[in-house]
Protein backbone atom coordinates (compact mmCIF):
# COMPACT_ATOMS: atom_id res chain seq x y z
CA UNK A 1 0.00 0.00 0.00
CA UNK A 2 1.25 3.33 -0.77
CA UNK A 3 2.15 5.70 2.30
CA UNK A 4 -0.53 8.66 1.04
CA UNK A 5 -3.50 6.35 0.85
CA UNK A 6 -2.12 4.90 3.86
CA UNK A 7 -2.10 8.21 5.98
CA UNK A 8 -5.23 8.18 4.42
CA UNK A 9 -6.75 5.53 5.81
CA UNK A 10 -4.88 5.84 9.59
CA UNK A 11 -6.24 8.85 9.93
CA UNK A 12 -9.92 7.45 9.22
CA UNK A 13 -8.95 5.34 12.24
CA UNK A 14 -7.70 7.81 14.50
CA UNK A 15 -10.49 9.82 14.22
CA UNK A 16 -12.75 6.61 14.83
CA UNK A 17 -10.41 6.52 18.04
CA UNK A 18 -11.04 10.01 19.22
CA UNK A 19 -14.48 9.35 19.27
CA UNK A 20 -14.16 5.94 21.60
CA UNK A 21 -15.18 7.34 25.05
CA UNK A 22 -13.66 4.47 26.43
CA UNK A 23 -10.15 3.82 24.45
CA UNK A 24 -9.26 6.87 23.80
CA UNK A 25 -7.52 7.52 27.47
CA UNK A 26 -6.06 3.86 27.25
CA UNK A 27 -4.26 5.55 24.27
CA UNK A 28 -3.45 8.75 25.89
CA UNK A 29 -2.04 6.84 28.90
CA UNK A 30 0.29 4.25 26.52
CA UNK A 31 1.67 7.05 24.79
CA UNK A 32 2.10 9.89 26.73
CA UNK A 33 0.39 11.96 24.94
CA UNK A 34 -2.08 14.40 25.07
CA UNK A 35 -5.06 15.09 23.79
CA UNK A 36 -3.65 18.26 21.74
CA UNK A 37 -1.04 15.92 21.23
CA UNK A 38 -3.08 14.18 18.86
CA UNK A 39 -4.00 17.06 17.08
CA UNK A 40 -1.19 18.43 16.14
CA UNK A 41 0.54 15.53 15.19
CA UNK A 42 -2.47 13.80 13.38
CA UNK A 43 -0.54 14.44 9.90
CA UNK A 44 2.96 13.01 10.90
CA UNK A 45 3.58 9.71 9.15
CA UNK A 46 5.32 8.19 12.28
CA UNK A 47 3.00 9.27 14.65
CA UNK A 48 0.26 7.49 13.05
CA UNK A 49 2.88 4.20 12.55
CA UNK A 50 2.88 4.73 16.61
CA UNK A 51 -0.72 4.49 16.47
CA UNK A 52 -1.61 1.78 14.41
CA UNK A 53 0.67 -0.04 16.47
CA UNK A 54 -1.13 0.64 19.26
CA UNK A 55 -4.52 -0.33 17.41
CA UNK A 56 -2.81 -3.36 16.63
CA UNK A 57 -2.18 -4.40 20.23
CA UNK A 58 -5.92 -5.95 20.34
CA UNK A 59 -7.66 -8.27 18.04
CA UNK A 60 -11.22 -6.47 19.38
CA UNK A 61 -9.90 -2.96 18.75
CA UNK A 62 -8.82 -3.78 15.23
CA UNK A 63 -12.39 -5.64 14.51
CA UNK A 64 -14.48 -2.57 16.17
CA UNK A 65 -12.38 0.10 13.71
CA UNK A 66 -12.62 -1.88 10.88
CA UNK A 67 -16.21 -2.09 11.56
CA UNK A 68 -16.86 1.59 12.35
CA UNK A 69 -14.78 2.92 9.16
CA UNK A 70 -15.57 0.34 6.66
CA UNK A 71 -12.58 -1.31 6.28
CA UNK A 72 -11.41 -5.07 6.16
CA UNK A 73 -10.41 -6.27 10.00
CA UNK A 74 -7.17 -7.81 7.73
CA UNK A 75 -6.38 -4.34 5.96
CA UNK A 76 -5.13 -2.94 9.27
CA UNK A 77 -2.19 -4.90 8.90
CA UNK A 78 -1.72 -3.41 5.13
CA UNK A 79 -1.97 0.47 6.38
CA UNK A 80 0.64 -0.48 9.47
CA UNK A 81 2.59 -1.88 6.17
CA UNK A 82 2.62 1.27 4.36
CA UNK A 83 3.53 3.81 7.10
CA UNK A 84 7.37 4.67 8.19
CA UNK A 85 8.73 1.43 10.18
CA UNK A 86 6.32 -1.13 8.59
CA UNK A 87 8.13 -3.41 5.98
CA UNK A 88 10.43 -4.52 9.28
CA UNK A 89 11.71 -7.96 8.75
CA UNK A 90 9.98 -10.81 10.33
CA UNK A 91 12.33 -12.53 12.14
CA UNK A 92 10.36 -15.61 13.38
Amino acid sequence: MKQEVAETRALELLAWLVGEEDLMPVFLGATGASADDVKARAANPDFLASFMDFLMMDDEWIIKAAEATGQAPESIAQIRAGLPGGQLPNWT
